[in-house]
């Protein structure tokens, strides 16, 4: 995107822990809602592997009979209707900084793609995940979604 589109105002990271949490009435929190109203307004940074993590998971609770094909289908399209922007520089940042982070911080290298665009991109981190916002914190990067 060119400098001064809607991608420069982004407000947030988002990961799938807090994607998913909103789409379950049993996991989605005050806190969770308040990211969601704010994606609505300013949009939302995403790695590249996002959209396979939160199909991934999704397609895991139809397994387990948590939900039908069809729930999973319609979240699915509801979150394509979202304005989040899925980073172009991810796969460029795995074997260097994404991977430094990972090693230091002790995360896989998926949670680390999200450590690692909050970073770059100097923006809060929307996660549920205990040992990422441990990362977050200890790289100085505001959290979002508890």
């Amino acid at each position: 995107m060119q400098a001064g589109s809607q991608a420069d105002l982004m407000s947030l990271i988002l990961d799938s822990s807090v994607t998913i949490a909103l789409s379950y009435n049993d996991e989605t929190t005050p806190a969770i809602l308040q990211v969601f109203d704010r994606i609505l307004i300013s949009g939302a940074w995403v790695p590249s592997l996002w959209r396979i993590e939160v199909a991934n998971v999704l397609e895991m609770k139809v397994r387990r009979g948590r939900n039908d094909a069809a729930y999973r289908d319609k979240v699915l399209a509801n979150l394509y209707l979202l304005p989040i922007s899925i980073d172009p520089e991810t796969d460029r940042q795995v074997w260097s900084a994404t991977l430094r982070l990972a090693v230091h911080h002790r995360l896989t290298l998926y949670d680390a793609a999200y450590l690692e665009l909050a970073v770059r991109r100097v923006l809060p981190l929307a996660t549920l995940d205990m040992e990422l916002r441990a990362a977050a914190q200890a790289e100085g990067v505001p959290l979002l979604g508890v």
